[in-house]
């Protein structure tokens, strides 16, 4: 299932988890990424809430029983062997189960022999696509959003040498200029960096800029970023850092986005479109900003661009699309 971020895939996904234990059988949904996994647990509980669950990742603390509905990181396949009659796998084309032959083994050797796989993505990989179109790979195709308004258009915007402004704390830089903007309009917002020690470096400096403000940082090193998750999504923070873990599989409620150092290599054109959907994902809040900030346009920023373009303008010739009044 090819779905931009945003349509409403674990949704869709319901019904067929349905029939499945209802006929006795025993499914599996899978994510390269904890976050994901835990974003999913209550919306998967909530839905199916007289079926035991269990929710697999590493470091987690309760041991595992036997349970006929299973949300668990791909590294965890590894332990099962011909066990589920569905596996479905969000987010396919997410490091790191794209590129490592161990998680695609353990995840093949986690079905049962007649069994169902479903794979789910808003950003297939060159070779899906490829299979896609030769029709080796079956594929529905959606390319609007649950509550029928367009994907935000990201606006590509040059910030100079934005490295050097975080570590000379040069008040005048542009991208300090959009936060500042974001605070005064009461918006709240993600800025995201590619490199970690960049990012804390921008959070102290920050805290001197803006001491009032409730705001942290989060990164896959971070043990504290499941609560700091919530924080944001309890809207306690009035802005959140973010290295590239949070460009997938999280939704906030009203939010802008702003990619510092879009030019990263990093930054890929999956990784740019993933971003971008985090905002207007809301039927109440279906519009927002997004910016690619960069110090010179690169292959991905512009591919990016366009695959949003491409899938708005399908689901609008699709009559998908409700129109937005313009801001």
């Amino acid at each position: 299932m090819w779905a931009v971020a945003g349509a409403g895939k674990t949704e869709m996904i319901f019904a067929g988890i349905a029939e499945a234990l209802q006929s006795g059988g025993r499914v599996a949904i899978a994510s390269p990424r904890i976050d994901v996994c835990l974003e999913l647990s209550p919306r998967i509980q909530a839905a199916f809430p007289t079926t035991p669950l269990a929710v697999l990742y590493g470091g987690m603390e309760e041991d595992y029983q036997y349970t006929p509905l299973v949300i668990a990181t791909t590294h965890q396949l590894l332990r099962f062997k011909e066990a589920f009659d569905v596996l479905i796998i969000d987010e396919i084309d997410s490091f790191p189960y794209h590129s490592d032959p161990a998680l695609h083994y353990g995840a093949a050797k986690a079905r049962k022999k007649a069994s169902a796989l479903l794979y789910l993505t808003a950003t297939p990989s060159a070779r899906m696509r490829r299979e896609v179109e030769k029709g080796t790979l079956a594929a529905t195709i959606l390319p609007a959003r649950y509550h029928r308004y367009p994907l935000p258009t990201p606006e590509c915007i040059w910030l100079g040498n934005w490295r050097q402004q975080i570590e000379k704390k040069q008040t005048n830089a542009p991208f300090l200029r959009i936060i500042e903007k974001e605070i005064q309009q009461g918006r709240r917002l993600l800025v995201f960096l590619p490199h970690i020690t960049l990012m804390q470096t921008l959070e102290q400096w920050l805290r001197e800029v803006y001491p009032e403000k409730s705001f942290a940082s989060v990164s896959a090193e971070d043990s504290e970023r499941v609560e700091k998750v919530l924080m944001m999504r309890e809207e306690r923070y009035d802005f959140l850092l973010s290295s590239t873990i949070l460009e997938r599989g999280v939704t906030f409620r009203d939010i802008d986005v702003l990619v510092l150092g879009a030019e990263d290599a990093v930054f890929t054109e999956a990784s740019l479109v993933q971003i971008a959907g985090r905002v207007g994902r809301h039927r109440d809040y279906p519009v927002g900003k997004v910016w690619y900030g960069h110090y010179g346009q690169t292959r991905a920023i512009k591919s990016a661009v366009k695959q949003i373009k491409t899938m708005n303008q399908r689901a609008r010739e699709g009559g998908l699309l409700f129109e937005l009044p313009s801001v």
